[in-house]
């Protein structure tokens, strides 16, 4: 009798465990599939908001006052990635307390737990800690948002993987990348949509408050905020792309990835910013490399080959119709625009006046000129000057505008005009460092070496669907050193991580049980 409830209770242990696995892989599943729907719709959301915004500062500049202000590309992108976080968080915490699930032990929890602490504390003891906490109202970068990008992060790794995640994933953003191609084309031909469609306006205004209107003078470039962010985004796309092109074993799926790139770098360059070129020729000999690691190198070879037989006519007839498309890209190396016909002379001031009788000298200002990065280097060397004042603690997330000195002649040199507002860092390193102090920075740090070893790694190793991951990750963190964080960006770009630990560190060596197809 003993040795029989001795049985039934193995069979019932052994009949929990199989219904906990089934679960397990259950959960996993619609964990994937949300966030799989984060990276792909979120990005598109362009939607108009309008709030009554307090600032920290009594000014009459727009920028630094309180009022009604507006928003199209960030507000409900990051209240999605909220909601994302929330349900995908909850249904984690049910998986590990309810069916069995575990926290995997990587030395990551450490990295992600001493981030968390940074921004906490240094949104607590920012001094303008309402906007540390949301971020301002165009950006929506502030803490809730850096907590839900760890979340996700976390999350991602704590889940298991269909065997085809890379493809999903790729599949998944390309219909971000025709939209927005289709986006970007109208406004460069002169069609904006936010002008001309007035579908397009009905749509992005449905959620504005009676009387409000889209104001005059709005333009949509695409689903991102501004050029800057466009160029950044569209180069990891392009990387991204080339990546899966270049190392695929199937003939169909390199000329998708061929085209999309093509389409891509092409959504880049009309961006008409220099920060995606320099992605995209910062990490080519990268792509390079990868080829020739390559068993089919040839295959590889005709993929990068395609890439830039496409690639250069369309650069040609952009570049043609808009110079400054050279000068954002090829620019940067090489001074004289070959499309450029007529040059012209400016003559500069050189800011002394004499006067007619006594012959007085004013004081010397600085030349009106701009430093290198259209400004970037002064914007960052006088954020690090505010950081030595709270290097432990920083300002809070985005809230540089209300710390910077504006106002300072020495900007006639560094931004050519000692009146412009600065109301970002333009670096996303320097604006970790800003707002959640030396610890944060750190943190941050610790991710960009760790996708820099396991990118190397991967390339010495041949685990070419992994790398595709590391390199796209890769690329955000060079486009970061001239961007700052949208939740168009960083959240993809946290996911994407948090599955690139999980696929690469833990699929390998666990019981694949409950694995999904």
């Amino acid at each position: 009798m003993t040795s029989f409830y001795e049985e039934l209770h193995k069979t019932e242990k052994f009949s929990d465990e199989t219904e906990n696995i089934q679960s397990r892989a259950t959960i996993d599943k619609w964990i994937f599939r949300l966030l799989l729907l984060l990276i792909g719709l979120m990005p598109l959301i362009v939607m108009a908001k309008v709030e009554e915004v307090i600032s920290p500062l009594i000014s009459n500049v727009e920028l630094l006052s309180s009022g009604v202000k507006g928003d199209l590309f960030t507000h409900y992108k990051a209240l999605f990635v909220l909601v994302i976080t929330i349900i995908t968080g909850t249904m984690l915490l049910a998986k590990i307390l309810f069916m069995g699930g575990t926290i995997r032990k990587t030395y990551l929890n450490y990295v992600l737990g001493i981030f968390v602490v940074a921004i906490v504390v240094s949104t607590i003891a920012s001094p303008n800690i309402t906007i540390a906490l949301t971020g301002q109202h165009n950006r929506s970068e502030g803490a809730v948002s850096w907590l839900c990008y760890i979340a996700l992060m976390f999350i991602a790794i704590n889940i298991k993987y269909p065997k085809e995640v890379v493809s999903y994933i790729m599949y998944t953003m390309i219909p971000f990348v025709y939209i927005n191609l289709y986006i970007i084309t109208m406004n460069f031909l002169g069609k904006d949509l936010l002008i001309n469609n007035t579908r397009v306006q009905g749509f992005v205004s449905l959620f504005l408050p009676e009387g409000a209107s889209i104001s005059e003078g709005s333009a949509l470039i695409g689903t991102l905020n501004q050029w800057n962010y466009m160029s950044g985004m569209f180069a990891m796309m392009t990387i991204m792309y080339l990546a899966w092109a270049v190392t695929s074993k199937r003939w169909v799926v390199m000329f998708v990835g061929i085209i999309t790139a093509s389409v891509s770098i092409s959504i880049m360059f009309m961006s008409i910013s220099t920060s995606g070129f320099l992605t995209v020729a910062l990490l080519f000999p990268l792509i390079l490399l990868v080829i020739f690691q390559l068993e089919n190198k040839k295959r590889g070879l005709i993929a990068l080959s395609i890439f830039l037989v496409i690639s250069a006519p369309v650069f040609y007839s952009l570049a043609e119709k808009d110079l400054r498309i050279w000068n954002e890209s090829f620019g940067f190396f090489i001074d004289k625009n070959p499309f450029l016909e007529d040059s012209s002379t400016i003559i500069k001031n050189n800011n002394v006046a004499f006067a007619s009788e006594n012959h007085f000298d004013l004081p010397i200002l600085p030349n009106r000129e701009t430093a290198a990065g259209s400004g970037r280097v002064y914007i960052w060397d006088k954020t690090i000057k505010l950081v030595q004042d709270r290097l432990f603690l920083g300002y809070g997330k985005d809230s540089l505008v209300y710390n910077f000195p504006h106002y300072n002649i020495d900007s006639r040199a560094g931004m050519w005009d000692e009146n412009t507002i600065i109301d970002k860092p333009h670096n996303e390193f320097v604006g970790i460092l800003h707002g959640f102090g030396i610890a944060g920075f750190c943190a941050f740090i610790i991710l960009l070496s760790i996708i820099v070893l396991k990118t190397v790694n991967l390339i010495f190793t041949k685990k070419w669907s992994n790398f595709i991951i590391a390199i796209t990750a890769l690329a955000y963190f060079a486009q970061a050193m001239f961007n700052d964080s949208l939740p168009a960006t960083s959240a993809f770009v946290f996911i994407i991580m948090g599955m690139l630990i999980s696929i690469g560190q833990f699929e390998n060596k666990e019981n694949t049980d409950g694995r999904y197809n």
